[in-house]
């Protein structure tokens, strides 16, 4: 792999990652307890809000998931392994790492 590729998988994986910060910042209040006051609101507005903070939490721990394979793939990138499948050791196609950058298998190892 040559060195432009690189740089241009590290500036994708470095832009998603500040875009995934952003949004867990704008969503933190979504996630927030749901106050159980029964004059404030209703039982089933009351509902509806457990589930949009559910809805949140889970969406929440999706972008922590993928942030955690993000901050991985740029380590590969600093230690010089980014582009290698970590199972057999080969290199890793162009198009699967331009689909998602942050892939640790060939796709063979991955199936």
């Amino acid at each position: 792999m040559q060195d432009e590729d690189v740089a241009r998988y590290k500036a994708q994986l470095e832009k998603r990652r500040d875009e995934l910060m952003a949004l867990s910042e704008i969503s933190s209040d979504s996630r927030a307890a749901v106050a159980l006051d029964q004059q404030s609101v209703g039982r089933l507005s009351r509902m509806d809000a457990m589930q949009g903070q559910q809805m949140a939490q889970a969406q929440e721990r999706q972008r922590r998931a993928e942030l955690m394979r993000i901050e991985q793939a740029l380590s590969r990138i600093a230690e010089g392994d980014f582009g290698f499948c970590e199972d057999c050791g080969e290199e890793i196609a162009l198009k699967r790492l331009d689909v998602d950058p942050s892939v640790r298998f060939c796709i063979r190892c991955a199936s």
